[in-house]
This record gives C-alpha cells, sequence and structure tokens, in this order.
C-alpha cells in the first residue's frame, strides 16, 4: 500500500519528526531509513525510539500515537499514485480479483482506500495486526493470495519496497516494483522484480 497505491513515505517520515518534537528526541529516520520501509511497526519503532521510550510507552502505543499524527497529517492532501485508479478499473474489467497487503494497521488501510475512492477495487484487504511475521516473511502475501481463493503463482505483487520485493519473492509470486521510495536504479541493484516502472500510468502504457 505505502508507496504503492499512495506515495506517502515523506508523510511518514513527517509524522516520525512530530514525534521526535513530543519527546524531545531524535525520531527522524533519515537516509538509512530504506532498509526499514515495508516492516512492521515493532521493527520501526524500536530501531528509531529509545529503549526507556519504548519500555516507558511501549511498541503499541508508540506506534499508534505515531499513526494517528500520519493521518493527520496526510488527510488534507492523500491522493492516488499516478494511473493508480484507471489501472484498477482496467483489473476490475478485465475480471481480475485483488488484494491490499500492508505491514500498516487496519487504520490505516482503510484510511488509504476510503480517502482514495479506491475501496469497491479490493476483494481482501490483509494489514499487519492481521499477521504474526511482516515483511520480508511472505506471510501478508500468502494470507492474501489464499483469501483470494489463488494460489501463489497465479499472483502478481506491486512493491516499491526492498523487504516487500523480497517477501513477493519468497511467496513464490511475480512481481512488480514500483520506483516510488527507490529508484528504478536502486531496485534494479538490491531486488530482482519481474518488471520495474515508475508508476502505474507507464505501466497502462506499456500493456497498451
Amino acid at each position: 500500500m505505502d508507496g504503492v497505491l499512495v506515495n506517502n513515505m515523506g508523510v511518514h517520515f513527517e509524522a516520525f519528526a512530530e514525534m521526535g518534537r513530543r519527546y524531545n528526541i531524535s525520531a527522524e529516520p533519515g537516509k538509512d531509513f530504506s532498509h526499514l520501509n515495508g516492516r512492521g511497526n515493532e521493527d520501526i519503532i524500536t530501531a528509531l525510539f529509545p529503549e526507556w521510550l519504548v519500555k516507558e510507552k511501549g511498541v503499541d502505543g508508540l506506534a499508534a500515537e505515531k499513526e494517528a499524527v500520519y493521518r493527520e497529517i496526510y488527510a488534507p492532501k492523500i491522493r492516488p499514485t499516478d494511473g493508480l485508479v484507471d489501472f484498477l478499473a482496467r483489473l476490475k474489467e478485465e475480471g481480475f480479483v485483488c488484494a491490499v497487503g500492508s505491514s500498516g494497521p487496519k487504520d490505516n488501510v482503510e484510511f488509504v482506500l476510503e480517502r482514495c475512492g479506491i475501496s469497491d477495487y479490493f476483494d481482501v484487504r490483509i494489514s499487519g495486526d492481521m499477521v504474526t511475521r511482516c515483511k520480508p516473511d511472505p506471510e501478508i502475501f500468502l494470507t492474501a493470495a489464499s483469501k483470494l481463493g489463488l494460489a501463489p503463482e497465479e499472483c502478481v505483487v506491486f512493491e516499491d519496497a526492498v523487504a516487500g520485493v523480497a517477501a513477493a519473492r519468497a511467496a513464490g509470486m511475480k512481481v512488480v516494483a514500483i520506483a516510488s521510495t527507490h529508484t528504478a536504479e536502486e531496485l534494479a541493484a538490491k531486488t530482482s522484480p519481474d518488471l520495474i516502472v515508475n508508476d502505474f500510468a507507464e505501466l497502462l502504457a506499456i500493456s497498451h
């Protein structure tokens, strides 16, 4: 979802920076955040926040607060990525079933789908609080495939994160990398997708 349905990684950075200001700590991801993209909040919170704060507030408490800040910041400016709505409409027209699989919490998934007006395009929604292991583990994608009634080899995953591409590969699925969070060159160097595109508008143009 993040970086694929919406180009929102910068907003997550803003939310972490706001959390840092609230607790008078340095919680900005910086340039070394890329290895955490696509991972669950437990991995991210414990990597970015000091141990004393994690013990005091708890991972779940800090994660819930940060995600509420993220949604507040993003609500006025959220929009789907270029070409996404047309791509989803074409998939629906041609009889494909779709799932969203995110390491983020359910509230974030519903927030993005509803605010972007794309809820009706998704038959299944899997969030990080519905699984025990987040990306790069393949559990999210395997769960989505199971709920769609499909075998992994029948599925194509769209991912922007290195951990997400690794999870798709581990699930035995085809994967299209979207160069939003990383450049196409970085994705080619760090991952092994079947295809790399800049956005869904480019993918539509290729498919025509």
